[in-house]
């Protein structure tokens, strides 16, 4: 998942859609350039109104890929993200073997909503198939990515995925916190070099 990808999830039509963590809180700012005063209004409007409808849902994202990995057993969770378009919901992609589902979860009653979306990982792009494989191969999963996020940033995750950073992978999460988006950002552990050091 890109970082212009998890942004325009979050903010785009109301939607608001990373351990031995070496971990990065910041606050999310939506907009760089200062040139952009009425858009960054609009954004930060739809950043309120999405974080005052987050807020009244019942289910937690961790949930959420509870449910969704329970429907394909032994499935992981690549990518979810919250959306306040309609009925609130989360929008959940897991893996298994060669195997990518896609799931609308109702953010108050953790109901199946829609149709489930399934294709092959030779249908992904490039960096979605490179992030997926890389998933396979990382001991921590992504729920433990939100565990770590939501601690630091003291609050609740609501979009969350692997993403390549200045070379590196990493989860990236964003959580609400108080009024205010955070992006936590955290390396997974290098299982290749701990174990190979160990023999």
């Amino acid at each position: 998942m890109s970082k212009q990808h998890l942004f325009a999830l979050i903010v785009w039509s109301a939607t608001l859609a990373a351990g031995a963590a070496v971990g990065d809180v910041r606050n999310f700012s939506p907009v760089d350039s200062q040139g952009a005063a009425s858009q960054s209004d609009n954004e930060e409007a739809d950043i309120r109104r999405v974080l005052s409808e987050f807020r009244t849902t019942r289910i937690p994202l961790s949930r959420a890929m509870a449910i969704a990995e329970q429907l394909h057993s032994g499935s992981k969770t690549a990518d979810i993200s919250f959306e306040s378009a309609g009925s609130p919901l989360y929008r959940v992609r897991t893996i298994r073997n060669e195997h990518v589902w896609e799931n609308a979860i109702d953010a108050n009653t953790g109901r199946i909503t829609g149709k489930e979306l399934t294709f092959s990982l030779k249908e992904l792009d490039r960096e979605d198939l490179a992030n997926i494989l890389t998933l396979r191969w990382i001991k921590q999963e992504l729920s433990d990515a939100v565990r770590v996020a939501e601690r630091a940033a003291a609050g609740s995750a609501l979009a969350g995925g692997l993403m390549r950073q200045d070379g590196k992978l990493n989860f990236v999460i964003v959580v609400a916190s108080g009024d205010h988006l955070k992006e936590v950002t955290l390396e997974p552990p290098k299982v290749g070099k701990q174990e190979s050091s160990r023999r």
